[in-house]
């Protein structure tokens, strides 16, 4: 098995002006993925960002405090799965109930150091 990230990217739900609603039903809708994923086997640890952070840039290791870019740009999250492919992985992203929110997820193999 190979270990794949999920990484989630602009979803509408966590734009400034969603309702607190809508946030609790798509988290509703990521726990039971998330467990469904538990009951396959495939679930290795999943990690919500915060909107706030730095960027570290270049080699003067300039820092900024500010935004991370388009909303729709900005990762807001990630899951690790175990996987026997990156099919199998991208099977289980396409799954995940964030698409129902125009999000994108990024599926990227993780290599062992």
């Amino acid at each position: 098995m190979e270990k794949f990230m999920l990484l989630f990217r602009g979803s509408e739900v966590y734009q400034p002006d969603q309702s607190p609603e809508a946030l609790q039903v798509l988290t509703q809708k990521m726990m039971n993925w998330l467990g469904d994923l538990n009951g396959k086997g495939m679930h290795v640890s999943s990690e919500k960002l915060k909107r706030s952070g730095a960027q570290v840039i270049g080699r003067k290791a300039l820092i900024t405090n500010s935004a991370f870019g388009d909303l729709k740009e900005v990762v807001g999250g990630c899951t690790i799965v175990q996987a026997r492919s990156i099919e199998e992985a991208v099977e289980a992203a396409k799954a995940c109930p964030i698409l129902e929110t125009n999000a994108t997820i990024e599926v990227r193999p993780i290599l062992s150091m």
